[in-house]
């Protein structure tokens, strides 16, 4: 069993990419930049790694009793989880990080200092995702069972309620990525050929993923039970709240890029075939939020210009916001939709509306405006 290729429509204004590819590389070339990180995203780099790491130090350290200070450490560590994920992992997994792969590698690896496991990130994520965005079997971020993330998934009665339970589910994104999910892909990724194809052998993935769990939760539990002068249950509620916050921060941001009123959504036909060209699809299925918030921009790590990483993940996001005019005119200039909202809340509504419209088994997608 292997993943189907799907056959985009190169012959849909195949013009249009060509076009703005050539003026975001001159943009580049004009400016005697970079596409790789600054030095801000350097300070960033700094910035986030020392929020997790700093109070897990704290903590480590067993110098502190008062049950109200390890509960910041641990609501500390849930922020520096998140900023790492969003702004540091992120764009190192990319590649987009450094010209040295040896630091990209290095700075991924982050996502299994916070419970996940880098080689099921990548796959889902950049593989999966980025190639397959909002496609209906494809695309692994609208593969879910408690909710209901696309017109053309298939109905359950329980998804009427989705709109109000969907917080509760989305705080668990990242523990469960940390306890089930990790092992479920690694077990469907290997019989699609999507593991060797990392150049990894099934078994190998297994004993690294576990590897990885177990001295994580080392570090993050057993470690603070056995230094922390108080009951066990604290480091455990701890635990808890870290990954809840980060769990939270990280759906609430993703989510809106893609599952909103405006984005469409796709299945291939009978002969695996979509309608648009990559990067046509990528600007329907995409949406940016938020773009003048420079603070918002900066802790998301610039993926509130979602529409900006899609097109170009191999660029660093600290660059999107100057790249954004760019697209923004190329689109309008080859009449392709450019999806964005002024406010992070704004996205947000239009999420929880989506979700509210999939709950309903009659919901029929609008048709989607000429482009």
């Amino acid at each position: 069993m292997k993943v189907p290729v799907i056959n985009f429509n190169k012959n849909n204004k195949p013009e249009f990419y060509k076009v703005l590819n050539k003026r975001v590389n001159k943009y580049f070339i004009d400016n005697k930049l970079e596409k790789q990180a600054n030095l801000n995203m350097k300070l960033k780099t700094a910035f986030m790694v020392g929020l997790y790491f700093i109070p897990l130090f704290v903590l480590l350290s067993g110098q502190i009793a008062s049950l109200g200070v390890i509960m910041l450490m641990w609501v500390l560590m849930g922020l520096g989880m998140s900023g790492i994920g969003l702004a540091i992992m992120h764009d190192a997994n990319h590649g987009s990080y450094s010209k040295n792969p040896a630091i990209n590698k290095a700075l991924g690896f982050l996502i299994n200092f916070l419970g996940g496991y880098h080689i099921t990130w990548i796959i889902q994520h950049n593989v999966l995702h980025h190639s397959y965005t909002n496609i209906q079997d494809f695309d692994e971020d609208l593969d879910q069972t408690v909710m209901r993330f696309s017109p053309n998934q298939e109905y359950k009665e329980f998804y009427k309620y989705q709109a109000f339970y969907a917080p509760f589910f989305y705080a668990l994104l990242s523990l469960f990525r940390f306890s089930v999910k990790d092992f479920q892909q690694l077990k469907r990724y290997n019989a699609l050929g999507l593991i060797e194809a990392q150049g990894l052998t099934y078994r190998r993935a297994i004993m690294g993923a576990i590897f990885n769990k177990v001295w994580y939760l080392g570090l993050t539990i057993v470690l603070p039970m056995l230094i922390l002068p108080v009951a066990w249950w604290v480091t455990i509620l701890g635990f808890l709240v870290m990954h809840f916050i980060c769990g939270m921060i990280l759906a609430l941001v993703f989510q809106p890029a893609h599952v909103i009123e405006e984005t469409e959504f796709f299945v291939v036909d009978e002969h695996g075939s979509l309608e648009n060209n990559w990067a046509i699809h990528e600007m329907k299925t995409t949406a940016n939020f938020a773009n003048q918030s420079n603070w918002f921009s900066w802790f998301v790590g610039g993926l509130n210009f979602q529409v900006e990483h899609h097109l170009f993940p191999h660029i660093c996001h600290v660059h999107y916001k100057n790249i954004a005019p760019i697209v923004i005119a190329t689109a309008k200039e080859f009449n392709v939709p450019y999806h964005s909202h002024k406010t992070f809340f704004q996205a947000l509504k239009s999420h929880f509306s989506m979700l509210h419209s999939l709950g309903s088994k009659d919901y029929v997608m609008p048709l989607a405006k000429a482009s």
